[in-house]
């Protein structure tokens, strides 16, 4: 049961999900999407990644796979086969640049020898870079920043690609080719690779610790490529620095004291890492405007750092007496959480409406992950209820939405057997 004095706290404060309504606002985000596509700024740069969605994955051919993440470093062998993909040699490690600084030759020394055992079966490289990169023509990445709790130095303007050939050439290992992406291109290759290509537009979707999306159109459509024809590119959206969302008043505390003030509205809107903290500073507000009890409010003033994990567990009704005493405080701290979830779900519902207004393909393709989609149980219920609601229903799309799982790694090896 919802709380009223929650819900009339959040419209206070300018925080209610109901603001939100995709279908309606999806033709502003659409609109910020050509701006980005034709090179006229904004702030969706709509970066291409010359990597293309279409053709055929041979089977039986292996690849070597890397993915850097924002907290382990994995590499293995991939190879497709007619029921699906198998690794093969996968191992990990904790990131190079966690808990003791890095240098970039540190970073790619330890690349080289994680990768050099494989390099006997293989000469093809697909690399999951999930850092902030310009793709080139050549499928390479220039590093723009390594953040994440990861300190590399000496890595901006570095190419990724062109590192870890030089430095596996120097140890004698030559003719290996390369491609860069980041992990939301990787998710919509290894969706599609995993479970096939179909008609319509194909979009990647990352709802975890962070948000992004990416999405398949034609080249002629890319207008600062300057290139004509219809094959397709996948565009990184980089859409968690979308800005055309209101603020509410917690967003722009959380927003003033954040490490990149005035950067990525939209991800400080949707993404996992920030819905545990725009709660406990809600619930402090709440606490200090007298609309809970004195003991709730003495637990409330104890909370460190929550995260998403935590309330999603308090909106399914559990665990809430480490917050709240009563059944009214409970149901207003019920109410606060699930009402960030369900912000989170209309944004990305915006998000992807948005992505099909621009195709104009009648029919979407969404291959989805992260720990909100995957493991969210108030998100994932509201976010598939409000693509049905508004993105079929009210625009008149076809949606398949398909949730995957560890998907990077043949979303790379993907990229190279396509691309190279």
């Amino acid at each position: 049961m919802k709380s009223d004095r929650a819900v009339q706290f959040l419209k206070k404060h300018g925080m209610e999900p109901a603001a939100i309504e995709p279908a309606r606002d999806a033709e502003l985000m659409r609109a910020e999407m050509e701006r980005g596509l034709a090179g006229l700024g904004g702030s969706l740069p709509m970066i291409p990644t010359y990597l293309s969605d279409t053709g055929c994955i041979s089977k039986g051919e292996y690849v070597a796979v890397i993915d850097a993440g924002g907290t382990n470093f994995r590499c293995g062998l991939v190879c497709f086969t007619d029921d699906g993909y198998q690794v093969e040699e996968l191992r990990k490690w904790k990131m190079p640049g966690i808990g003791k600084p890095a240098t970039w030759a540190e970073f790619i020394s330890f690349a080289a020898d994680a990768i050099q055992p494989l390099m006997t079966r293989t000469d093809k490289i697909g690399f999951c870079f999930s850092y902030s990169a310009d793709i080139t023509p050549e499928m390479d990445g220039i590093v723009q920043r390594i953040d994440k709790e990861v300190v590399i130095s000496g890595c901006e303007g570095q190419l990724v690609g062109a590192s870890l050939l030089q430095e596996l050439e120097r140890r004698g290992i030559t003719g290996k080719k390369i491609v860069i992406l980041n992990d939301t291109v990787a998710v919509l290759l290894g969706g599609l690779a995993s479970t096939g290509t179909e008609d319509g537009c194909a979009i990647g979707q990352v709802s975890g610790t962070g948000t992004n999306t990416c999405c398949a159109l034609p080249e002629r459509r890319i207008g600062k490529l300057g290139r004509s024809g219809d094959r397709h590119m996948i565009v990184n959206l980089e859409s968690g620095m979308y800005d055309g969302i209101r603020q509410g008043d917690f967003d722009r505390m959380l927003d003033a004291e954040s490490n990149d003030p005035g950067r990525k509205h939209f991800e400080k809107l949707t993404a996992g890492v920030y819905l545990g903290e725009l709660c406990r500073r809600m619930l402090r507000a709440a606490s200090d405007e007298g609309l809970l009890g004195v003991e709730s409010a003495e637990k409330i003033r104890e909370l460190g750092w929550i995260d998403s994990a935590v309330i999603d567990a308090w909106s399914m009704g559990e665990d809430l007496d480490q917050v709240c005493s009563g059944e009214e405080d409970a149901a207003f701290v019920r109410t606060l959480c699930e009402a960030m979830f369900e912000r989170s779900a209309r944004c990305m519902c915006l998000n992807l409406a948005a992505i099909a207004l621009l195709s104009g393909e009648e029919k979407v393709r969404i291959c989805a992950e992260g720990s909100l989609v995957q493991k969210g149980r108030f998100y994932r219920p509201m976010l598939e209820k409000l693509i049905r609601e508004e993105i079929e229903e009210k625009l008149g799309v076809q949606v398949q939405f398909t949730v995957g799982s560890e998907t990077t790694l043949p979303g790379s090896a993907a990229a190279a057997l396509l691309n190279l």
